[in-house]
């Protein structure tokens, strides 16, 4: 309980106050000072301490919970399960990470029905932008440069490969906070072993080919996975996913 005493949140106009608290926990993970199996304080504990209501400590709770960093064990209270990667924090802000997150959480059945409708709908030259996309990907990925926008180009064309302007208007819509958290989690990419950057070049050939194949469910799947397997790169370090 002292690991957290004198922290304050400090609101900031367009920030949650949920994602505020959930920031400076995840802070207090990253950093060690709370320690896998330590026991968070209570959440009377944490509204006191944070000068915060009850709904808001649910928040943030449920988001760390989501995310597999802690867990609640009934009759005991809640502690700390795992630890995210250290450079988490300085490559986002700690109160941006559960924004981010959310990102993901919206794409991935958006993104995976694009995908679907992509293998029924695409025509060759789509296709052919698809496949551009990807290539352009691997350049940048392998040369580890800035990749989120080729990345974003990528999805973009599988978009606009489901003849449906609306996936395309919803991608656009989100585009800042889309390629944000592609950078993210392609920064964390990079921290790891070259297996695991391949493993990301593979999970974008799976969809192109999917697509290619006409198969809208496998499309769906390997988008879906794709994207789920991108958010657990953000959030764990222990497995080189």
């Amino acid at each position: 309980m002292a690991k957290l005493a004198g922290l304050t949140l400090q609101p900031k106009r367009k920030e949650r106050l949920g994602d505020q608290l959930y920031g400076q926990i995840l802070e207090q993970i990253v950093s060690g000072t709370l320690k896998e199996g330590d026991k968070l304080p209570s959440e009377k504990e944490l509204c006191l301490m944070f000068e915060v209501s009850r709904p808001v400590v649910r928040e943030a709770m449920m988001l760390l919970q989501a995310d597999g960093l802690v867990v609640a064990r009934q009759g005991s209270g809640t502690y700390v399960q795992r630890r995210p990667p250290q450079g988490l924090i300085a490559i986002a802000g700690a109160s941006d990470i559960a924004g981010i997150l959310r990102c993901y959480e919206l794409r991935v059945p958006l993104e995976g029905e694009a995908a679907a409708l992509a293998a029924k709908r695409r025509s060759s030259q789509q296709l052919g932008q698809i496949k551009a996309a990807l290539e352009d990907l691997g350049r940048a990925v392998e040369s580890r440069g800035s990749a989120s926008s080729a990345d974003f180009a990528f999805h973009r064309a599988v978009a606009e490969a489901s003849c449906n302007e609306m996936f395309v208007s919803i991608l656009e819509t989100l585009h800042a906070a889309i390629e944000n958290s592609m950078a993210v989690a392609l920064n964390i990419t990079r921290e790891g072993s070259d297996q695991r950057i391949q493993r990301v070049l593979d999970e974008h050939s799976r969809i192109y080919d999917a697509i290619a194949m006409g198969d809208s469910e496998s499309a769906n799947l390997a988008m879906r996975y794709h994207i789920n397997r991108a958010r657990q790169r953000i959030t764990d370090q222990h497995q080189d996913v």
